[in-house]
């Protein structure tokens, strides 16, 4: 909203202006008590386009301002309406209105200022004679894009030397050792927001990450049609879909022992299907179609892909859906936990990240932000390699989790 100046024209009403009142082209003014401004007018009378033009100044403890009613940065609101001001005399309940001209005021930069000295010219940069052209013959356009410049310029300076001493106080006062416990406490927070909620104090460990917080009871009621093939399937299409490589090796190892209990094959299916979907969904970069996972995969579970572990973004005029390293992260912490619940709260580290295309460094980080023991063991006998195969379990109480970042080893002196 524009302020009005500190002073308003008494006198003549033929030679009366209108009082100016003000904006400010690169914020609000929040305190106008401490603010003084000066108004210039053109000596020439008899020129009926220059006797009205005006130039207001005004100067802060940072910067010098300036506005003017003619040339190039003139509002155009000036010659579409009127402005007034009313000056209200509280004892006799009375106003005086007066007519009034917004005045659009910007930052006059050192370097707006014509130096006298020709010689000067001669020790500027290429930029400053760029910009000095720009400033005596550029278009509007460019001239507009010289001021953003410039303005933008005075406001990092500021931000630098008002962050460098924010740093200094806190540095001051907190103390070296305290801003890097807080820093490992960032990472640590920085690494749970794309975990499943965890329940720290369960008493089981179906409780730490619990099933309802990975599948709501409507997702997992979507999925019971898509993974009734599952359910009975049998050695020989186990081994067609092994060699067309239609799904991840972590699921075709697991197909490979379905519980005989109908309802625990079912669940385990579902289970199974649901982490097939995820790991598939990890590999695209961008969505550009509605239904990601194609027209087998139900409307809800694709809802649920899009909206918890995909980013916006924007690009080429249109909002996108990103998977992002952070939401493929998220991916991998909601497989491996889907894992645990899947084969008795131990998962093969090793086979999901081979299925997901990850490095061993990056899922081991996961999983030990997931609070799981890491361990080794031989690989399942249905693969061909024969190297030991990381093992991470979910075993109360759980561990304390250490940012990998947080313990340097100290190199010896030699």
């Amino acid at each position: 909203m524009a302020a009005a100046a500190r002073w308003c024209y008494r006198g003549d009403p033929e030679e009366a202006q209108s009082a100016p009142l003000v904006q400010f082209s690169n914020g609000k003014l929040q305190n106008s008590e401490n603010m003084d401004f000066t108004l210039y007018k053109s000596k020439d009378a008899t020129n009926p386009r220059k006797k009205h033009q005006r130039i207001l100044t005004s100067e802060t403890d940072r910067l010098s301002y300036v506005g003017k009613n003619f040339g190039s940065g003139v509002l155009k609101c000036n010659s579409l309406c009127r402005y007034f001001v009313g000056v209200l005399d509280k004892d006799a309940g009375q106003m005086e209105v007066y007519n009034a001209e917004l005045f659009n005021m910007q930052p006059l930069l050192s370097d707006d200022l014509i130096d006298d000295d020709p010689s000067d010219y001669q020790n500027k940069s290429y930029r400053e004679k760029v910009d000095s052209c720009i400033e005596a013959f550029g278009t509007n356009k460019q001239k507009r894009a010289l001021n953003s410049r410039r303005m933008h310029q005075v406001g990092s300076e500021t931000l630098n030397v008002a962050v460098t001493k924010a740093a200094e106080n806190i540095i001051e006062t907190k103390g070296v050792a305290a801003l890097v416990s807080d820093a490992a406490q960032d990472d640590l927070q920085d690494v749970s927001l794309f975990l499943p909620p965890c329940q720290e104090d369960a008493d089981r460990p179906e409780n730490v990450y619990r099933f309802e917080d990975l599948l709501s009871p409507a997702e997992y009621e979507a999925l019971q049609t898509p993974a009734a093939a599952f359910v009975s399937i049998t050695p020989e299409e186990i081994l067609k879909k092994t060699e067309e490589k239609s799904h991840c090796s972590f699921v075709l190892e697991e197909l490979k022992s379905m519980p005989p209990s109908e309802d625990r094959a079912d669940h385990k299916a579902r289970c199974l299907w649901f982490l097939d979907a995820l790991i598939k969904f990890s590999f695209q970069k961008v969505i550009k179609k509605k239904h990601a996972m194609g027209p087998d995969c139900p409307h809800v579970i694709n809802s649920k892909l899009m909206k918890n572990f995909t980013a916006l973004t924007y690009n080429n005029g249109r909002i996108q859906n990103l998977i992002s390293a952070s939401m493929k992260a998220k991916i991998t912490a909601y497989v491996i936990a889907l894992a645990l619940h899947i084969n008795n709260f131990q998962a093969d580290l090793t086979v999901l990240q081979r299925d997901m295309k990850l490095r061993e460094n990056r899922i081991l980080e996961i999983a030990k932000a997931m609070k799981l023991k890491i361990s080794k063991r031989k690989g399942p006998s249905g693969l061909t390699d024969d190297e030991d195969h990381k093992l991470a379990t979910l075993s109360l109480p759980l561990p304390v989790y250490k940012p990998a970042g947080s313990q340097r080893k100290r190199r010896k002196m030699k």
